[in-house]
């Protein structure tokens, strides 16, 4: 009989052994014997399996690229230069002053631009106008003053004399013929416009006193009954004057009568003499008039 080595079972099992631990290996790597497979790593490949996971880890793996493309193109665009850099800077800081468009202050309104020289003005130059001030003053004509009383007279026997005395020189009378006529209104009135108590009538018109002899009336007591006039003309004194003055030059050489002769010769009075008395105050009347 042939002799056969004793068989070693201890290392017939261990060959056994790793030769079992080697296909169970294999098997694992070929999918195989998944039920031996650890727990933990089944519940992972059955989670990688389904749906939502990957829909999930598509989402992420996007992400992931697009985190990297923002990147790129930030690096890319960001200027590596100083100066760049510096006037993006300042561009930004300008934009920040920049007021809203929609700010509530108003915009100033541009100024037109200058009017070229030499170019006809769109505005006409206003024709100067004469100040009125000064039109008004040529205007106005100087009044003349009050003659000064003489002789002892008042004002407003003064004013009566000096209207006798205008009317007098108007009409070309000499100096006597004014002698005459001032003469005989301060012996007839004393040089006041009367008005007659009898007749009422006479004080409806501005009158200086009253008379009451007969219905004479005025400077010079002139009658309307006798035809020298209506009693509202007889009390204006330089009517009552001028009618005087036309009586007397109707009486042939009244020039070389006396003052109280030519002034009789006109007012026919009862006292023929009166007249006298008044002659030189009335001379220095006159004087001082004309």
């Amino acid at each position: 009989m042939p002799h056969r080595e004793p068989i070693d079972r201890g290392q017939d099992n261990g060959a056994q052994a790793d030769r079992s631990a080697d296909a169970g290996s294999i098997d694992q790597l070929n999918g195989r014997h998944r039920a031996g497979a650890p727990r933990r790593l089944r519940r992972t490949r059955a989670l990688l399996s389904s749906g939502p996971v990957r829909v999930g880890s598509v989402a992420a793996v996007a992400c992931c690229l697009g985190a990297v493309v923002f990147v790129e193109s930030r690096a890319a665009t960001t200027p590596t230069d100083p100066a760049s850099a510096s006037l993006l800077a300042e561009r930004a800081a300008s934009a920040d002053r920049q007021p809203a468009s929609r700010a509530t202050e108003r915009a100033p309104v541009p100024t037109p631009p200058p009017t070229p020289t030499g170019a006809p003005s769109a505005t006409p130059t206003p024709t100067a106008r004469p100040s009125l001030a000064k039109t008004k003053v040529a205007r106005v004509t100087k009044k003349p003053s009050k003659p000064t009383p003489v002789a002892g007279l008042t004002q407003a026997q003064m004013d009566n004399a000096h209207t006798i005395v205008q009317v007098g020189v108007k009409m070309d009378l000499p100096r006597r013929g004014l002698v005459v006529a001032i003469a005989t209104a301060m012996q007839e009135s004393n040089l006041y416009n009367l008005a007659s108590g009898v007749l009422p009538e006479s004080l409806d018109y501005p009158n200086q006193g009253v008379g009451y002899d007969h219905d004479s009336v005025g400077l010079f007591q002139q009658r309307p009954s006798s035809g020298w006039g209506t009693v509202a003309d007889l009390m204006r004194p330089a009517y009552a004057a001028e009618q005087f003055y036309a009586a007397l030059l109707e009486i042939p050489g009244w020039q070389e009568m006396s003052v109280t002769a030519a002034a009789q010769a006109v007012q026919v009075s009862a006292f023929p003499d009166a007249y006298a008395q008044h002659e030189e105050r009335a001379g220095t009347v006159v004087g001082a008039l004309v």
